[in-house]
C-alpha cells in the first residue's frame, strides 16, 4: 500500500475530532448492549416461548436451548421491484446454511421497498425519501425482540440500503452482513434508452415506442443496470466492509449468487460472540469506513443521493460528516470509472472490466483508502481486492485482475478519466448545494444566464411544451425540499433540459430538490440548502436574475446589488394543500415538519447522543452565513 494521501488523512482527522463526543456516546451504548449476550438469555420464559413458538423441529430446539447463535433476517422482498424479487428464496438458503453450520436463522421482519422508477413524476415520489426513515424504523422493530445474535440485511435499492443500515446501527452490537441480489443482465443500452426518452419529449416518437424501449432496458430480475443510487449502494456496502468481497454485481438466480448468500449466513455466525470472531456492525462502520465510502463514491462518479444518505448513515453511528468533507476529498480523488450516466457502459461492463476489486486495489495502492479497517471478511480492506469464484463447485476468493479489461470503463489510478472526483460543493449567495460533474462536459461546467423560476417540475414541462424555453436560462425550481414536499427526484427535467442543451442553448438547473444518481449531462446544482421553506436564499430568486454557476470554482451566485438582495423576502408557496393530501402524504406530515436540512441528511431523526439539541443545526447555519 502507498503512503496515505495527505488529504485523506486531513479529512479523516477532522471527522474523528468533530465526531468525538457523539462517537464515544455511540460506542458506550454498544458496549452496554454487548454485556447482555446472548440476547435472548435476558428474556423471561414467557418472552422466549413467544419467540420460538412459530418454529418447528431442530430450529425450535436450538433457540430454546440458548446455546447456538440465531440470525435475524430483515428483508425488503416484494414482487414489484425487479431488484428485490430475487429475495423470495433467500431465507430458505440462509436457514439451510445456518443449520449446516450449527446455528439457526429466523425471518425477523420485512421492510417496505418502493421503487423511484415506478413513482417518478407521480405523487408517490413525495414519500420516497422518507421511506428511508420508515425502513430504518421497520428494521429496528424487526431486531428489537432481542432474539438475535447477528443479522443479515437483504436490500439493494435507493432508500432501502441506507434505511436498513441506519436501523441496523441502532443495534450496533450485532454482527451484520448486507446480502445483495445483483444486477439484471444487460438489455437496451442506457445511452439508447436516453435517446428514446428525448425523442418522446420532443414528439419524435410515440408512447408505444417509449414503452418498448423501457421494457427492453428493464427486462428482468435484478437492479437497473445504470450507475444510480441502487448500484452506488452496492459499491458502498462493499467498500465499507459490509458485503462479502465481490458479491455486489453477481447476477440473481446463478449458482455463484446462491453460494454467496449461503456464505453470508455462515460468515455472520463466525462473527458472533459465541464463535470468537466478534465483529459488531457498529465497529465496522467507523470514521475510516465512512471516509472510504466517500472516496469510492467520488472515484466512481456515484449517486448524488449519497450526499444525503451517507451523512444520515454516519450520524446513525455517531459520526458527523458534511459536504466540506466530500468537496475536499473530491479535489484529491480521481475519477476511475465511466458508467452511465457518466459514460456509456452499465454496471455489468464495469464488473467485467475488473469491478470493485480493481477499484479497491488501485485506491489502496495509491493511499486513497484506509486499509486498517474492520470488515465482515476480516481485518483490513485488502480482502476486497479479491473476487469470488466457484472452483470445482466450491466457493473461493481469488485475486482480482490487476489490469483493466476495458480502459473505456475502468482505469488505473495512473490514467484516470479526470484528475478529480465526480462531485462538487457549490456555494454562494444562493446557499450550499452539490453538483455531479462527472457526466457534465468540461465546457458546460460554467453557466451564466437569466433565471426562470418554477415551483414544480410540472411547470417546467408546461413551459417546455409551450415553446418558451428555447433560450439560454437557468431553471430555478424551488419548494422541492424535504420540508416542502418530501424532496422528490426531478427526473422529468432531465430529458427536457437535455433536448435544449443539444439544440445549443446554455441551460442549467438549480433546485432545493433531488436529481438522484441519474444526474446527467446537464449541469444541475441540487440539494440547495437551506431549502426555500427553511428560509433559504434560493427563495429570493426572481425571473431574470442572472445566475452564475461555476462548477470549476464551486460558485453558486446571483448577480445583484447586495442591498437589494438583503431586502428581498424569501418567497412562500401560494398553497401547500396539494402536497399534503392523497397517496398517503397525510401520514408523512410529521416527517415533513421535522426534516433537517439536506446537508444534515434531510433526516427526521433527532440530535445524536452527546450532541446539543441545536448543535448540528447551528453549525450548519453558521456555514451558510459564511458562504
Amino acid at each position: 500500500m502507498g503512503s496515505p494521501h495527505s488529504e485523506l488523512m486531513k479529512v479523516t482527522r477532522r471527522v474523528i475530532e468533530r465526531s468525538r463526543p457523539t462517537r464515544e456516546a455511540y460506542l458506550a451504548r454498544i458496549a452496554a448492549a454487548q454485556d447482555r449476550f446472548p440476547a435472548r438469555g435476558a428474556l423471561s420464559c414467557a418472552n422466549l416461548a413467544h419467540g420460538f413458538a412459530g418454529l418447528e423441529g431442530r430450529d425450535k430446539l436450538v433457540i430454546k436451548a440458548i446455546r447456538e447463535p440465531n440470525i435475524g433476517i430483515v428483508s425488503s422482498y416484494n414482487e414489484m421491484l425487479s431488484a428485490h424479487a430475487p429475495y423470495k428464496d433467500f431465507p430458505d438458503i440462509i436457514k439451510k446454511a445456518a443449520r449446516e453450520n450449527g446455528g439457526v436463522a429466523q425471518f425477523a421482519g420485512g421492510v417496505p421497498a418502493m421503487c423511484d422508477g415506478v413513482t417518478q413524476g407521480n405523487a408517490g415520489m413525495e414519500l420516497s425519501l422518507f421511506s428511508r426513515e420508515v425502513i430504518a424504523m421497520s428494521t429496528a422493530i424487526a431486531l428489537t425482540h432481542n432474539m438475535f445474535d447477528a443479522a443479515l440485511c437483504l436490500g439493494i435499492c435507493d432508500k432501502i440500503v441506507p434505511g436498513l443500515l441506519i436501523g441496523a446501527l441502532q443495534f450496533g452490537h450485532l454482527p451484520t452482513i448486507f446480502v445483495p441480489a445483483g444486477p439484471m443482465t444487460s438489455g437496451l443500452s442506457n445511452d439508447d434508452k436516453a435517446k428514446v426518452r428525448q425523442q418522446f419529449a420532443t414528439g419524435q416518437c410515440g408512447r408505444d415506442a417509449l414503452l418498448e424501449a423501457e421494457a427492453q432496458a428493464y427486462h428482468g430480475h435484478g437492479t437497473c443496470t445504470f450507475y444510480g443510487t441502487a448500484n452506488s449502494n452496492q459499491m458502498l456496502m462493499e467498500v465499507m466492509g459490509l458485503h462479502l468481497p465481490g458479491s455486489a454485481f453477481i447476477h440473481p438466480h446463478t449458482p455463484l449468487r446462491d453460494e454467496l448468500t449461503a456464505a453470508a449466513a455462515r460468515r455472520v455466525l463466525d462473527l458472533t460472540v459465541e464463535r470468537g470472531q466478534y465483529t459488531p456492525v457498529g465497529h465496522v462502520v467507523d470514521e475510516k469506513a465512512v471516509v472510504n465510502g466517500i472516496v469510492a463514491l467520488l472515484a466512481t462518479g456515484g449517486s448524488t443521493n449519497h450526499t444525503l444518505h451517507l451523512v444520515a448513515i454516519a450520524r446513525a453511528a455517531g459520526i458527523v460528516i458534511d459536504w466540506d468533507d466530500f468537496d475536499a476529498l473530491s479535489q484529491a480523488v480521481p475519477l476511475l470509472a465511466r458508467v452511465y450516466p457518466n459514460g456509456k457502459a452499465d454496471v455489468n461492463h464495469f464488473h467485467a472490466a475488473g469491478g470493485i476489486a480493481f477499484l479497491v486495489r488501485n485506491l489502496l495502492d495509491g493511499g486513497l483508502l484506509h486499509e486498517d479497517v474492520k470488515t465482515v471478511a476480516g481485518e483490513g480492506l485488502r480482502h476486497y481486492t479479491e473476487e469470488p469464484k466457484l472452483l470445482d463447485g466450491k466457493l473461493a476468493w481469488v485475486p482480482g485482475v490487476e489490469v483493466s479489461q476495458d480502459a473505456a470503463v475502468l482505469r488505473p489510478l495512473a490514467e484516470p478519466f479526470q484528475p478529480d472526483g465526480g462531485l462538487r460543493l457549490m456555494q454562494g449567495r444562493l446557499g450550499r448545494g452539490v453538483i455531479k460533474v462527472s457526466a457534465v462536459a468540461p465546457e458546460r461546467r460554467q453557466v451564466r444566464a437569466p433565471a426562470i423560476v418554477f415551483d414544480s417540475q410540472e411547470a417546467v414541462q408546461e413551459a417546455f411544451d409551450r415553446g418558451e424555453l428555447k433560450r439560454d436560462f437557468v431553471a430555478v425550481v424551488r419548494f422541492q425540499g424535504a420540508r416542502a414536499n418530501g424532496m422528490p427526484e426531478l427526473h422529468r427535467l432531465t430529458p427536457l433540459l437535455g433536448v435544449l442543451q443539444d439544440e445549443g442553448f446554455h441551460v442549467a438547473l438549480v433546485t432545493d430538490g433531488r436529481m438522484s444518481g441519474a444526474s446527467g449531462k446537464v449541469p444541475a446544482v441540487i440539494h440547495v440548502s437551506p431549502e426555500t421553506l427553511l428560509h433559504g436564499p434560493i427563495g429570493k430568486v426572481r425571473d431574470g436574475d442572472v445566475i452564475v454557476i461555476d462548477a470549476v470554482a464551486g460558485v453558486l451566485d446571483v448577480e445583484i446589488d447586495d442591498g437589494e438582495w438583503e431586502r428581498r423576502p424569501v418567497a412562500q408557496p401560494a398553497h401547500q394543500a396539494g402536497n399534503e393530501v392523497g397517496f398517503g402524504r397525510e401520514l408523512f406530515g410529521v416527517f415533513r415538519a421535522a426534516a433537517a436540512p439536506a446537508e444534515l441528511g434531510a433526516s427526521v431523526f433527532g440530535p445524536l447522543v452527546g450532541e446539543a439539541p441545536q448543535g448540528a443545526l447551528a453549525r450548519h447555519e453558521t456555514q451558510h452565513q459564511g458562504a
